[in-house]
């Protein structure tokens, strides 16, 4: 997770300046850490970024537009979140409008599936492990 290519967290870094309105919307609501849940926004993971993440529980959050409705797209969702589910990322998909319209029940979803996704692994319980040169044995 915290090696990307400089080319993915460039793009991640861009993509933040430009979010949509949903995006910004839910990213005002995912700030304040909903149920204690700490999320982090245009998420790097080659050659995806996940719109938002919560990382302990290894949960993508994806805002769909209504493009994601028509044509190919579909079936592009479908490999993206099974190649996100072979990295153990499960992945939430939430129309651009129900964050318009219904923003509560969007965090309440969101909220519940971290809920669901149950205690992180020791290795994200610990945080990253110490760089080359920092043991602390």
């Amino acid at each position: 997770m915290l090696s990307q290519p400089i080319r993915q967290v460039r793009r991640a870094r861009s993509l933040r300046k430009v979010m949509s309105l949903p995006e910004v919307l839910l990213w005002q609501e995912l700030r304040r850490r909903p149920g204690g849940f700490r999320f982090r926004r245009q998420v790097p993971q080659a050659p995806y970024t996940i719109d938002f993440a919560c990382l302990s529980a290894r949960l993508a959050i994806e805002i769909d537009g209504n493009t994601h409705d028509f044509g190919a797209r579909p079936l592009a969702d479908e490999r993206r979140d099974r190649i996100m589910a072979e990295r153990g990322f499960r992945t939430l998909r939430i129309p651009a409008r129900e964050v318009l319209k219904n923003m509560e029940p969007c965090i309440a979803a969101i909220v519940a599936a971290c809920r669901q996704a149950g205690p992180p692994p020791p290795s994200l319980r610990d945080g990253p492990p110490p760089r080359a040169g920092e043991d602390f044995a």
